[in-house]
């Protein structure tokens, strides 16, 4: 934190590096294999909080930090899948979408976050939402053009399993960012440049 009790670069980058790892643990709780390949796991739990509690570009970073962490050959994507094996996946769509996903939840969370009681947790699970639907969104389109081939149609459908678990998901992600705004209220302060 600077003087003024906002966050500093380096406490950005910490932020971004725990949520990041956070992403990465999520994804590696052994996940729930269904149909063609797109197991279910919290990582959009983890993106959607990160997004939630870090603001949208932070949030973004983290995700980005972590498929980058992935794609230079760590095992940190579901099922343990490391590098550039993972756009062969029917989950890439998913993927792909989480900086999208956190940036979304996390400009609506910057929207909300000074709002108190119910009407904060009810913007943060919005946030949620809509960060989850991006992901969705772009799984779908995922599972139509990537390596699934599947019909428009039925790639949507395919989707809407995932979602009873998703919205217990978003419910959580708002518990937590109600938390922690609350215990760090500048955590989502936007820094601007000092004036000499």
């Amino acid at each position: 934190m600077d003087a003024a009790g906002r966050p500093s670069v380096a406490t950005d980058l910490a932020l971004i590096a725990v949520f990041g790892a956070l992403i990465t643990a999520f994804s590696i709780v052994p996940s729930i294999p269904i149909g063609i390949g797109v197991p279910i796991t919290l990582q959009t739990l983890a993106v959607v909080l990160a997004g939630l509690v870090l603001g949208p570009w932070r949030g973004s970073l983290a995700t980005l930090l972590y498929i980058g962490v992935g794609l230079a050959g760590l095992p940190v994507f579901a099922a343990g899948v490391a590098g550039p094996a993972v756009f062969g996946k029917a989950s890439i769509g998913y993927l792909l979408a989480f900086p999208l996903g956190a940036l979304v939840a996390g400009l609506i969370a910057k929207m909300v976050v000074n709002l108190r009681g119910a009407k904060q947790y009810l913007g943060f699970f919005m946030a949620g939402i809509a960060g989850s639907l991006v992901i969705h969104g772009l799984g779908v389109v995922g599972l139509w053009l990537g390596v699934a081939h599947l019909p428009l149609p039925a790639a949507a459908i395919y989707d809407l399993t995932f979602w009873p678990g998703d919205l217990a998901k978003m419910f959580a992600a708002s518990a937590v960012a109600v938390a922690v705004h609350k215990a760090f209220p500048a955590v989502l302060v936007v820094r601007r440049p000092v004036m000499v």
